[in-house]
């Protein structure tokens, strides 16, 4: 009797629902820097750059939630420096579905886009 081997199980991803009630505070989580665009989530979880997350994306005033299948392409460990917050940022994949969330939230942002205030990443 012979045995094949079964391939690795590869880990599912972790699913985040992040609700932005404010203009504000999608400004400090909105990762422009990213092409496709990116959220940064707080959180004290360990990941790993390139890890998939799920996301679950609730922007201010819209009930509408965006699924979001991103990968994990910024860390900000515990005690970072300038009391940034902990957490992860995820970046948005290439696809028509993020490029319409990238435009929705920089709609969302208007002049407030190219704002030079600190945001939660960079």
């Amino acid at each position: 009797m012979t045995t094949t081997p079964q391939p690795a199980s590869t880990p599912r991803p972790s699913v985040i629902q992040l609700s932005i009630k404010e203009k504000s505070a999608l400004y400090a989580a909105y990762i422009r820097a990213f092409t496709e665009g990116g959220v940064f989530i707080p959180t004290a979880r360990e990941y790993q750059l390139g890890d998939d997350v799920y996301v679950l994306l609730t922007l201010p005033d819209d009930i509408q939630r965006y699924p979001v299948a991103g990968k994990v392409a910024w860390i900000t460990p515990a005690r970072a420096a300038g009391g940034r917050t902990q957490g992860v940022g995820i970046q948005f994949p290439k696809d028509e579905k993020s490029r319409a969330l990238k435009l929705k939230i920089e709609e969302i942002l208007g002049a407030h886009i190219a704002s030079d205030r600190s945001t939660q990443t960079i």
